[in-house]
């Protein structure tokens, strides 16, 4: 299956992603500039990767959201397209509607990076199947701007409908419940501020986000 990695300017986690998505398949990604306007056919999975696109002006994610890319895979995630942003990524994909909530400041006002224990809240989604429910796993967090927020209509029905996908043990930037990852009502767009695709090799320090991958490109 063929996998696309979106590159905007300032993007730095683009490699790693591509990296990660060619030792699940075998097959290197496209990589994909912001400015186009349609996704290459045959493309069944697309990754927005962290960095600091457009340098954060306005909003983390706000002016990436705008890109002609964009429009094309929020209208093709609307017809099922599997979508997964990670850090900046998640913030595209809330800044673009694909998402519920917001990501703001840390409440600390401080950038983190480190390694971050998660609890796996479920199994039971195309991003985590192979994972254990209620498991824990650990994936290295760098953001300033990673805390998750939104209004309590909102976070009622993410609960609700099981959209909480992973949550931190020792939430590092005030993420309301604790959330670091989520997934859209329909189950196929998912943002987490975690990088899983930092976690793949035993020699950076775990192999704990492989599955994540290996998860979707598995249901797809």
């Amino acid at each position: 299956m063929q996998t696309a990695v979106i590159r905007f300017p300032a993007s730095n986690c683009d490699r790693d992603a591509a990296v990660a998505l060619e030792k699940v398949t075998g097959r290197k990604p496209l990589i994909v500039w912001h400015r186009e306007t349609e996704l290459p056919a045959g493309v069944g999975f697309v990754v927005m990767p962290g960095g600091f696109s457009y340098g954060d002006y306005l909003r983390s994610g706000a002016i990436a959201a705008r890109s002609p890319i964009v429009q094309d895979i929020k209208a093709k995630s609307e017809r099922g397209l599997a979508v997964a942003g990670f850090c900046n990524g998640f913030q595209i994909l809330t800044e673009a509607g694909m998402l519920p909530g917001a990501l703001m400041r840390n409440t600390n006002l401080k950038f983190v990076c480190r390694p971050e224990r998660l609890k796996v809240e479920t199994a039971d989604s195309r991003f985590t199947k192979t994972y254990t429910a209620k498991s824990e796993v650990t994936f290295p967090v760098a953001h300033h701007d990673g805390n998750y927020f939104a209004d309590k209509d909102t976070l009622a029905r993410v609960e609700k409908g099981g959209q909480v996908l992973f949550r931190y043990l020792n939430n590092p930037n005030g993420s309301l419940n604790d959330i670091a990852g989520i997934v859209n009502e329909a189950g196929n767009v998912f943002g987490m501020m975690p990088h899983p695709e930092r976690a793949i090799d035993p020699m950076h320090g775990g192999t704990d986000g492989i599955n994540l991958f290996k998860s979707i490109l598995e249901t797809i």
